[in-house]
């Protein structure tokens, strides 16, 4: 589809970098090797149908077959104007719906975005965001789940259906000639992004940082092949530090509030971009595009004024400035009820990208009326972001 096309609802083209499908209860299973069988199941608690792994009963997603889903938009006024009352997360969601089949699969998919205005979208996974913090100490398991997954993906979605809904495989990297294969196998799919978790790579040595010169190789295909590099909020596995400073030793948990957690929910991107920039691996492929996806932009401006203070105190640490770096490589989707004109001063608004979320409750029940709310900025940027800068990502 051209970048130049217009939906009826708006005078832009619509390229939406976070829209959502629900997984099916055999998303993880269909295609598992037998020697893995088991490791993922659905099991029965009190009559509610719970995911676990490894034996292991998950509370993460609190209804993970997606029959019952919350609202789209549920939590708009949530995020608009604070929670001033006080109302649990219930209060505030309100009464769930049935899933519909444009949740499920493409083709329905594609007539609702039609009725939205929507011209193209990413579309990420849901449940998958739990999987490999759940498998961290078994990089085998890991491999073999995720490309299960991936397989159900292809099979349902398509990576590219009708050059319109570009859903993101998951590439896991502990074992890097693994995800190498595993890229390699999405490319020749039609892969035109990919969706890489914002976390330390566990490995049978310890976690270490994807930026690091191991990892090249890896990045060296992504940039070959041109792919879209996702990192979209997840479970990367920073509860194991934020409960030492509590007693809760739960599992994370993104849709039970902890005031002490909220505080500090945005560190594992804010590490990740780091290692990227400061581990070198955005100056040794400068080529390489990421994009960073519902993790909001609040944690931006104190990474930068970090890099410039050490930048100040160690140039010869870094391979360039860690601006230029930032503002060549990194692409971001700012929280809809977030400023996009203040983070397009930090980073260039030519980086930044519209995301809805539709269709999780915390997200925009109508994506395409985020246009109505840029008024602080020109005709020529609302075209940007409101597509333009995803469109050339993807087409390259």
């Amino acid at each position: 589809m051209s970048t130049n096309s217009v939906t009826p609802r708006s005078p832009y083209a619509v390229f939406d970098a976070d829209n959502h499908m629900y997984e099916t209860k055999d998303a993880f299973t269909k295609y598992l090797p037998k020697e893995f069988e088991g490791a993922i199941r659905y099991v029965e608690v009190e009559g509610r149908t719970k995911i676990a792994i490894r034996g292991q009963i998950s509370e993460y997603i609190p209804n993970p077959t997606f029959d019952v889903v919350a609202r789209p938009g549920a939590q708009e006024d949530y995020f608009r104007v604070g929670n001033p009352e006080g109302k649990s997360y219930r209060e505030i969601v309100g009464k769930p719906m049935r899933a519909i089949p444009a949740f499920r699969e493409p083709a329905a998919r594609l007539e609702l975005m039609n009725e939205q205005g929507l011209d193209r979208t990413l579309m990420f996974p849901t449940l998958a965001s739990l999987l490999e913090e759940r498998m961290r100490d078994d990089p085998e398991l890991t491999h073999a789940v995720v490309h299960a997954l991936n397989e159900w993906m292809y099979e349902t979605w398509q990576f590219n259906y009708a050059d319109r809904i570009y859903s993101t495989p998951v590439i896991t990297l502990p074992i890097v000639e693994k995800a190498i294969e595993e890229l390699e196998w999405v490319v020749a799919r039609g892969a035109r992004v990919i969706l890489v978790r914002p976390a330390p790579v566990p490995g049978l040595g310890g976690s270490r940082s994807f930026g690091l010169p191991e990892f090249d190789p890896f990045w060296a295909k992504v940039v070959e092949h041109g792919v879209l590099v996702g990192m979209h909020s997840s479970d990367s596995g920073y509860v194991r530090y934020q409960s030492d400073w509590d007693s809760n030793k739960r599992e994370y948990l993104p849709f039970k509030p902890d005031v002490f957690k909220m505080v500090s929910q945005w560190r594992p991107i804010e590490d990740s971009v780091a290692a990227m920039v400061c581990h070198g691996a955005l100056s040794r492929f400068p080529e390489l595009k990421i994009a960073v996806i519902e993790n909001g932009a609040s944690w931006v401006a104190p990474l930068m004024k970090s890099l410039k203070d050490a930048y100040k105190k160690y140039p010869q640490g870094f391979d360039e400035h860690p601006f230029d770096v930032m503002r060549r490589n990194v692409n971001i989707s700012p929280f809809w009820e977030e400023s996009y004109a203040d983070l397009g001063e930090l980073l260039g608004i030519d980086r930044i990208l519209f995301g809805s979320d539709y269709p999780h409750p915390e997200g925009l029940g109508d994506p395409v009326s985020h246009v109505s709310e840029l008024g602080d900025l020109s005709e020529e940027d609302k075209v940007k972001v409101m597509g333009g800068n995803l469109a050339k990502l993807i087409d390259g």
